[in-house]
C-alpha cells in the first residue's frame, strides 16, 4: 500500500506533473478512485473536506449543508448501477443537511456502502447510520450525534453540547434560589436565547429518530428485531453524557456491539490499498491547493469548494468559489498547482 509519503513521491514523479511541472493532484487522486471503482464493480462518490489537513479552513466550508447537495448531484449525474461506495471524511455540520442528502442518494441506489478511510464525525456519522453497509479500518472513527450549538457567552461565542446547556440551566435554577448567586449567574443566562432551551431537546430527539428509522429501513432491515436494535443504537450514539465529549472516538468493535452491519477496511488488502491511497492522495491535495471540499465521483466529475481568498484562476480571487470540473478540463487545484510552480513553490 502506498504510504502517505509515497504518494507525495508518486506525485512529484515524472508523468504526475503539469505541464507547468508542478504536482497534479486531481490526476493522482482520480486514478484512484478510477481503480477502486475497477475493483469493486461499484459507482464511487467521494465526500471529503480539507479538516484533518488544513486546521485554518474556516468551519462554514467543512460542513455538511444543504449545498452539498448540489455538488451530490453532479456527482451522481451519469454514475451507473445501483450500488454506491461513499467514501467519506467529514467533521460534521447539520443533520437536516444530512437528511436531505440521504434522501436524495436513496432515489437514486439501492445499496449504499460508506468507507471511513479515518474520521467520519457528528453530521457525517448519521449519514453513515444511513447506509447499508459501514466499512471501517482499525484506524477509523465515527463520533457522537448529540447535538451542538453555537451561543454568544460573555467570553465570546463557543459551540456548546446541548446536553450541557440543559444541565447548567438546572444548576442555575437550583443555585438562584439564593439571591446571593443571582450576580454571577446573570452574565451566564444572558446567552440563554429565547427558545434555546426547547431547541436542546427537540434537536437530540430529532437526530435520534432519525437514526433509528435510517436503521430500521437500511442497515438492519433484514433483522427480526430492527426496531428495538435501531433505537437502541440510535439512543446510545446521542447520549453526550457517555462520551462526555462530542470529539470522542466510535470503533469498528463498538458498531459489531451494537449489532450493527460493519465490516473490516483490512479483509481485502487490494481494497483497503485503493482506499487509503485514495485518501492519501485527497490529503495532499488539500494540503497543496486551495481546495476545502471535494466532492467527486470515479469517472472525474467533481464539484470542488475552494477557500476564501485563494486566486483561483487568473485574475481576482474568487472566494468561496463551487467549482464543477468535466474529466480532462484543468480545475482550480490544477491551476493553483502551475502557479505556485511558476513562483518557485
Amino acid at each position: 500500500m502506498p504510504t502517505w509519503g509515497e504518494v507525495l513521491h508518486e506525485l512529484n514523479a515524472p508523468g504526475n506533473q503539469t505541464p507547468a511541472g508542478a504536482p497534479d493532484f486531481d490526476k493522482v487522486r482520480r486514478r484512484y478512485l478510477a481503480k477502486l471503482a475497477a475493483k469493486t464493480g461499484r459507482a464511487t462518490i467521494l465526500y471529503a473536506t480539507g479538516f484533518l489537513d488544513q486546521p485554518d479552513i474556516p468551519a462554514a466550508l467543512t460542513q455538511v449543508e444543504l449545498g452539498d447537495k448540489q455538488g451530490f448531484m453532479n456527482a451522481v449525474a451519469g454514475l451507473p448501477g445501483q450500488e454506491l461506495d461513499l467514501i467519506l471524511t467529514s467533521p460534521g455540520g447539520t443533520a437536516e443537511a444530512t437528511e436531505a442528502i440521504l434522501t436524495y442518494l436513496r432515489t437514486r441506489f439501492g445499496h449504499i456502502r460508506v468507507i471511513v478511510p479515518v474520521a467520519a464525525m457528528s453530521a457525517a456519522t448519521m449519514l453513515a447510520l444511513g447506509a447499508d453497509e459501514i466499512m471501517m479500518g482499525k484506524h477509523s472513527q465515527l463520533g457522537p450525534i448529540d447535538p451542538q450549538f453555537f451561543i454568544m457567552t460573555p467570553e465570546g461565542p463557543r459551540f456548546s453540547p446541548a446536553a450541557e446547556i440543559l444541565e447548567q440551566f438546572e444548576t442555575a435554577k437550583k443555585e438562584c434560589q439564593d439571591p446571593a448567586n443571582l450576580a454571577a449567574w446573570a452574565p451566564i443566562l444572558r446567552s440563554y436565547a429565547p427558545g434555546l432551551l426547547a431547541q436542546c431537546v427537540t434537536s437530540r430527539q430529532l437526530a435520534e429518530t432519525m437514526v433509528a428509522r435510517w436503521l430500521k429501513d437500511y442497515m438492519l432491515k433484514a433483522d427480526p428485531d430492527a426496531e428495538t436494535t435501531a433505537n437502541a443504537a440510535a439512543k446510545w450514539f446521542a447520549d453526550y453524557r457517555k462520551f462526555g465529549s462530542h470529539g470522542r472516538s466510535v470503533t469498528f468493535d463498538d458498531l459489531v456491539a451494537l449489532k450493527l452491519r460493519v465490516t473490516r477496511l483490512e479483509s481485502d488488502q487490494e481494497l483497503q490499498d485503493l482506499v487509503l491511497s485514495a485518501h492519501h492522495a485527497t490529503s495532499h491535495t488539500f494540503s497543496g491547493t486551495p481546495a476545502a471540499k471535494i466532492i467527486e465521483n470515479h469517472l472525474g466529475r467533481a464539484y470542488i469548494k475552494m477557500r476564501p481568498g485563494i486566486v483561483v484562476g487568473p485574475g481576482a480571487a474568487q472566494p468561496n468559489r463551487v467549482v464543477p470540473a468535466q474529466p480532462g478540463q484543468p480545475t482550480p487545484t490544477d491551476r493553483a498547482a502551475r502557479r505556485r510552480a511558476a513562483k518557485g513553490r
